[in-house]
């Protein structure tokens, strides 16, 4: 989603308040879902899709029990996507797991896909493949947020590896290397049109 951050901070839109906006929106989408029995696994790397599946597992987690596993490096997450990390830490009903090899991914009704976005290149190694590979065979419902990581957005193209969702959720737009998964897409508005037009008036 980079060419969109940068978009939407000429519309006044900081990254922080798109990234509140996309986890925030896809929550919205599925939150008829999450009731307190239901079990909700939010899967992210480093990057900003991970980011904005912190913000969704913070939305989560007023309703149900979330665990977030977190298979990057804390020092490569951007700013907007440590203070929301943060923010996760300090959040009630959410439980942070490093380490993949504890995860039963079929314990879960609701499995996010937070790991890469719109940035994907080549293949997808262990332990982020072998991750990928029991999210796609676990029982309970999937939803990838912006992107099905290992899926090129611009080409179509697929790693090695991939996410196979139930639900795309596409931020913004639908990307145009994804339009094999429009039967299967929802679409959280982030208001950059209505940011646009308020900029537009005031010249």
């Amino acid at each position: 989603m980079s060419a969109l951050e940068a978009r939407s901070e000429g519309y006044g839109v900081s990254k922080q308040l798109l990234m509140e906006r996309a986890g925030r929106g896809t929550f919205r989408l599925i939150q008829r879902l999450l009731e307190p029995q239901t079990k909700v696994l939010v899967v992210c790397y480093h990057g900003n899709n991970g980011g904005d599946g912190f913000v969704f597992a913070r939305y989560a987690a007023e309703r149900s029990f979330v665990d977030v596993l977190f298979l990057g490096n804390e020092e490569k997450l951007s700013f907007e996507s440590t203070a929301n990390f943060m923010k996760l830490r300090n959040t009630s009903n959410v439980n942070l797991i490093t380490d993949p090899s504890k995860v039963n991914f079929n314990n879960y009704h609701i499995l996010i896909d937070a790991i890469f976005g719109t940035g994907i290149k080549g293949h997808i190694h262990d332990p982020l493949g072998s991750v990928v590979l029991r999210f796609n065979r676990a029982m309970g419902y999937k939803v990838s947020i912006d992107v099905p990581s290992g899926i090129n957005p611009d080409t179509g193209r697929h790693s090695n590896v991939f996410v196979v969702p139930n639900l795309l959720v596409a931020l913004h737009d639908l990307k145009k290397g994804l339009k094999d998964f429009l039967s299967i897409t929802k679409r959280v508005d982030l208001w950059l049109d209505y940011e646009k037009k308020d900029i537009l008036k005031k010249k």
